[in-house]
């Protein structure tokens, strides 16, 4: 079974997530096992429970420290395990990333918070620090779960049906798959006072695999995007 821990100052936050739709059920399959765990827990101040600290040479806010990170990974850490600690300065992840990542028996996601986090936690603890996009977020546990997700998503019986990871958006860099329709065939819309019949293109109407598959093909081509 895979596992995936999250070390995170607010467990409460990933839980809803974890425990709804896909990756709910993917763990009641007993497919892989998701924890959140309160990094608190592994805080050497037995009585606070701090974890943060004010940075050396000065600055705003307050820096999460290297103890109560390197504390939990000796306790949680096992074998062939990847530890990746989601950092706005880390490498884009891509579809590539998640799927090399689903090699792993367990991945730990280290998410920090404030002002950031100590960096002997990236140099030494993380074997690496990946982002989801250029922006900073008040803290690390959307992407962890950004990436659960799309990691989960990729172990065998999780989706149910393994067609529906074929012909994805991403799977080769740049690509974005078809568009997709259903019902109904035929729907008016209505926008500034007037209707307009908004269609089903004709060709998925036709029954025509060959030409389904054609068109299908053309208009991925059409919605590369560069990377």
């Amino acid at each position: 079974m895979k596992s995936f821990d999250i070390l995170t100052i607010f467990p409460e936050v990933c839980t809803p997530y974890l425990e709804t739709s896909i990756l709910g059920r993917a763990q009641e399959k007993k497919l892989v096992r998701i924890a959140a765990h309160n990094l608190r827990d592994w805080s050497p101040d037995k009585k606070h429970k701090k974890v943060d600290d004010k940075p050396f040479g000065g600055g705003p806010g307050m820096v999460m420290g290297i103890q109560a990170f390197d504390q939990a990974l000796k306790k949680l850490k096992r074998k062939n395990a990847r530890v990746i600690l989601t950092s706005a300065s880390g490498k884009r992840f891509t579809q590539a990333d998640a799927k090399r990542l689903a090699k792993y028996d367990q991945l730990i996601f280290l998410c920090g918070r404030y002002e950031g986090v100590d960096h002997r936690v990236e140099k030494h603890l993380a074997d690496e620090a990946l982002s989801i996009g250029d922006y900073v977020l008040t803290g690390g546990e959307l992407p962890a779960l950004a990436m659960i997700d799309a990691i989960t998503r990729l172990i065998p019986g999780v989706l149910g049906k393994e067609a529906s990871l074929t012909m994805e958006s991403h799977d080769t860099p740049g690509v974005l798959e078809y568009p997709q329709y259903t019902r109904p065939e035929v729907y008016p819309f209505k926008k500034d006072r007037k209707i307009k019949k908004l269609r089903v293109p004709t060709v998925l109407l036709s029954g025509h695999h060959e030409k389904i598959t054609h068109w299908r093909q053309k208009q991925t081509k059409g919605h590369t995007r560069n990377v």
